[in-house]
């Protein structure tokens, strides 16, 4: 799949997951991986911005498997750009599917 693609979609991937639930960053990555192929370097990047721009609070919870795992929360902030975010993919979607259709056309 185009790189670019990936880096576009990935910031909006990451707060749907989060809309449903909290997690931490190595599930936000499998879940990712489970329909897209991204690597773990490029989500964790990601994490940081948008918990500075206060889309995220985190928190640490103590996991059986190991040391105490950080945990992302979508904020209300965080809900807003999310809505925000998947109208303009739902526009944007809309626009290259139309562009498409048209271009088939003319085959």
């Amino acid at each position: 799949m185009n790189v670019q693609f990936k880096k576009g979609v990935l910031e909006l991937c990451v707060l749907v997951l989060l809309d449903k639930q909290d997690r931490y960053g190595y599930e936000l990555v499998q879940k990712i991986s489970d329909q897209i192929e991204i690597s773990e370097g490029s989500v964790y990047p990601l994490l940081r911005r948008l918990t500075k721009e206060e889309y995220f609070t985190t928190y640490l919870q103590e996991s059986s498997e190991g040391p105490s795992r950080k945990y992302y929360r979508l904020t209300d902030k965080g809900r807003e750009y999310l809505h925000e975010l998947i109208n303009d993919w739902e526009k944007f979607t809309k626009g290259v599917n139309q562009l498409i259709k048209e271009g088939e056309n003319f085959d």
